[in-house]
């Protein structure tokens, strides 16, 4: 989260004043409102605002009919959630490879399909995004449903189409660590009226059948969920939040772009799919060694970040998924039904060799939306001292 204040605040406090926090009132109606803003500045027909960007894609597996069954292939550098999701739907992920984008390799998802896959999906990790033009044609090509975690990519584009309205449907996350927080939420988006339908239904089915009209235009037969409705005081600071999200994109851009000019002739950087829809949070530095790669992060100034240190965004990390316990209860457990017993879940920490040398040899130095002058020269000369 970059930028909140009075305006926040102000929201905040008139829904407390109404006395309805709920968020199927006749009152001020944040949650609505919020939704309605999300299919214009998204673009998209449908969006539902709930508890995470995880329950967001559980949602959305969900009403893409993903279960027992069915592989899923997510990208070895993610966070956990990507993976818990796919499981908590009933099927099982399969980890593929990312390229020096550091994003998930399209020739890697192609070596993964087999007749069990039924998903695919691409996680724009840092607000870079994803090779979607190779995903998409891959996707169509095997009868593939694109289940986009756009989760750390708020607002970014690819090929000025906002990340997360691409594939079937997307995902967004709005916890603390986002370009646009409520503190912790998220939202599904979907162009697809069945997709859309069999996810709201998922993502409160004890309640949408009780409270309001919510199922008025629902064509779709109710059946047993979760709980991840939203309230509307998270929802009336997420309204805030978001009309502020084009300038704090614009921003970021402006700044990272600054700082790769200034420093281009000395250093390599990742290699972007889209650097105009790139959401500009990170600068992401190539190096030739992990050596390298460590020495340039450690310099004065630098405060760089290798992507292999960020914990359970790895999958030699994810220790519930390698270890195969999908659930508390072993009859609940995707690794141990039936139906997933010949899908591939041959788990190794050794398994993706290629994506832990590429975040080996990356450094991450994040970028702020609100530097000034002198704090970009300071940046440009710190990275440019410790390139000596």
């Amino acid at each position: 989260m970059y930028r909140i204040g009075r305006e926040e605040i102000e929201a905040v406090a008139k829904v407390i004043e109404s006395r309805d926090m709920f968020k199927c009132n006749g009152g001020l109606q944040e949650t609505m409102h919020c939704e309605q803003e999300l299919r214009e500045i998204f673009n998209c027909r449908n969006a539902i605002l709930m508890t995470s960007g995880k329950a967001a894609l559980i949602s959305g597996l969900i009403g893409c009919g993903i279960g027992p069954g069915d592989e899923v292939i997510i990208p070895a550098y993610t966070y956990i959630a990507s993976a818990i999701a796919v499981i908590a739907a009933g099927a099982i992920p399969v980890i593929a490879e990312v390229d020096e984008s550091c994003t998930i390799d399209p020739e890697d998802i192609k070596a993964k399909i087999s007749p069990c896959t039924k998903a695919v999906m691409p996680v724009h990790i840092q607000g870079f995004p994803c090779n979607m033009d190779a995903i998409i044609s891959i996707a169509k090509e095997h009868g593939l449903k694109v289940i986009e975690d756009a989760c750390q990519a708020d607002g970014g584009s690819y090929k000025g189409i906002r990340l997360g309205t691409i594939g079937d449907v997307g995902a967004l996350s709005f916890n603390q660590y986002k370009i646009v927080s409520a503190g912790e939420g998220g939202a599904l988006l979907t162009n697809d009226r069945t997709v859309y339908e069999r996810a709201f239904i998922y993502h409160d089915s004890s309640a949408i059948a009780y409270f309001g009209d919510q199922l008025k235009e629902i064509s779709e037969p109710q059946f047993c969920g979760a709980e991840y409705r939203t309230n509307e005081i998270a929802a009336a600071i997420l309204r805030r939040q978001l009309k502020k999200l084009d300038d704090i994109l614009f921003d970021l851009r402006k700044n990272k772009a600054i700082v790769m000019e200034a420093v281009k002739n000395d250093f390599r950087f990742i290699p972007s799919r889209d650097i105009q829809g790139d959401c500009g949070t990170t600068l992401a530095f190539a190096f030739d060694s992990e050596e390298e790669a460590r020495k340039f992060a450690a310099a004065p100034g630098i405060n760089g970040t290798l992507p292999i240190d960020t914990g359970k965004h790895v999958y030699t990390r994810w220790t519930p998924v390698l270890q195969k316990r999908g659930a508390f209860h072993p009859l609940m457990d995707p690794f141990k039904m039936e139906a997933n017993k010949d899908l591939n879940h041959n788990y190794s920490e050794d398994m993706c060799p290629k994506t832990l040398d590429i975040l080996s040899r990356t450094v991450y130095v994040g970028v702020n939306p609100d530097w000034s002058d002198d704090e970009i020269k300071k940046v440009v000369e710190d990275i440019s001292r410790a390139g000596k």
